[in-house]
């Protein structure tokens, strides 16, 4: 078996990226759909995996594969190694304060139910209020209306503008109440890529002792996040949007605020001592996570935040500007194309609709041309509310797009538009 990777790798300082050489390392990208090439924008849906993350996951179970934290043999050593490894990987990409704030979910939904359940079952009360803002994706909305539904509390939201941009005097207004308990809201919107001003809203709600938590599940592929600087209460992210595999996530958390936080599941590895009288909980991180996990998983996020860590942050969010600049032009050249989120800060995704043509129609003409994207309403329907539509196409760029793909796209649009003249 092969050395185990280490357990923190610096960041590379780097502002430029070799496209060719980082392509070679997704074996999808040479697939052919419909006896035509690849062109897969639908990343913010989920990104595909490089070689480096395969080659993880198949390592673990073909190497040392065993269940965690449980076994004195060599194989259950080297497993907790490497799953305990990720877990300082992700602190370290992270820049949290500590590994007992890491801890491992499925997902972003996951996490964010895990602080609805367990810091909102506990701190939220009837006549509390709760803020979100109006660009959540669902899995920032129903946790939380689940919530209030339990404890009579109110779900209160923040509007935003035509162009994509949250109304930041609507959130302090609604901040004001002195009934706010928690506020939670996405850092990129998946609906529109409108990049939030998170940093001050957070400051805004701790200035009147409101909690955040920050939905990072778009952001954290394109943006370095450190969330000791955001000083964000929770943060929650998935591995799947960051070229790792999918069935898990991670929610940071400061520290005083988990240890004061119930369980979210019971059973095995997060406890102490178990009697039929009384249980003791297992200290950080281990308390939330009940059962055995996604050990290979983690491994293989463990293994992308390398990859990406080699790369350099700064290359990919150079990369993916470049790159949606240059597709939002040529886009805006088709007539009849409206963009949906036009947001001055803005992540790499252009969501449209086409006069005329249904986003699934266009969907589904774009595939027969081999390219993937997303049409529907992308767990975000209040959006599409906002905007009076039923749904939007979206493309949405990763590190491995080239200019090549996106004239691919803006040509087989061309095509659809003169399909449904």
């Amino acid at each position: 078996m092969s050395a185990l990777p280490a357990l923190t790798i610096a960041p590379a300082d780097k502002t430029e990226l070799d496209l060719t050489s980082i392509r070679a390392d997704f074996p999808i990208l040479r697939q052919r759909i419909h006896g035509k090439s690849l062109v897969y924008l639908d990343n913010a849906a989920s990104v595909q995996k490089p070689k480096a993350v395969i080659d993880a996951i198949s390592e673990c179970y073909s190497g040392y594969y065993a269940n965690i934290h449980r076994g004195v043999h060599l194989l259950s050593e080297r497993s907790t190694m490497a799953y305990e490894g990720a877990r300082e990987k992700v602190r370290a990409f992270l820049n949290a304060a500590s590994t007992q704030e890491i801890i491992f979910t499925r997902n972003t939904t996951e996490s964010i139910n895990l602080v609805a359940s367990s810091f909102g079952g506990s701190a939220v009360k009837a006549g509390d209020e709760i803020i979100i803002t109006g660009m959540e994706h669902h899995s920032n909305i129903v946790p939380w209306q689940l919530l209030c539904d339990r404890m009579g509390a109110v779900l209160k939201v923040a509007p935003f503008t035509d162009t994509g941009e949250l109304i930041l005097e609507e959130y302090e207004r609604l901040l004001n109440s002195g009934r706010v308990k928690l506020a939670a809201f996405v850092h990129i919107s998946n609906a529109l890529g409108t990049i939030n001003p998170v940093k001050m809203m957070v400051d805004l709600a701790h200035a009147r002792g409101v909690p955040t938590l920050v939905d990072g599940a778009q952001s954290v592929p394109h943006l370095t996040v450190d969330v000791q600087n955001l000083d964000c209460d929770f943060y929650a992210f998935s591995g799947h949007k960051l070229y790792g595999p999918s069935g898990v996530g991670v929610l940071y958390g400061k520290q005083a605020l988990l240890d004061a936080m119930p369980p979210y599941q019971g059973g095995g590895d997060m406890i102490s001592v178990v009697t039929f009288e009384k249980t003791e909980y297992a200290d950080l991180p281990n308390k939330f996570e009940a059962g055995t996990p996604n050990i290979a998983g983690v491994i293989g996020m463990g293994a992308a935040l390398d990859w990406l860590n080699a790369i350099g942050l700064d290359a990919v969010a150079a990369h993916e500007q470049q790159l949606l600049d240059y597709a939002t032009a040529q886009l805006l050249e088709i007539p009849g194309l409206i963009i949906m989120g036009t947001a001055r800060d803005k992540a790499a995704l252009v969501a449209f609709t086409l006069q005329g043509v249904h986003p699934h129609d266009i969907g589904t003409i774009l595939d027969r041309e081999g390219i993937a994207i997303r049409a529907g309403h992308h767990c975000a329907q209040p959006v599409m509310q906002r905007y009076g539509v039923p749904a939007t196409a979206r493309a949405s760029l990763a590190v491995y797009n080239s200019r090549d793909e996106v004239d691919a796209l803006v040509k087989a649009l061309w095509k659809v538009k003169e399909l449904f003249a």
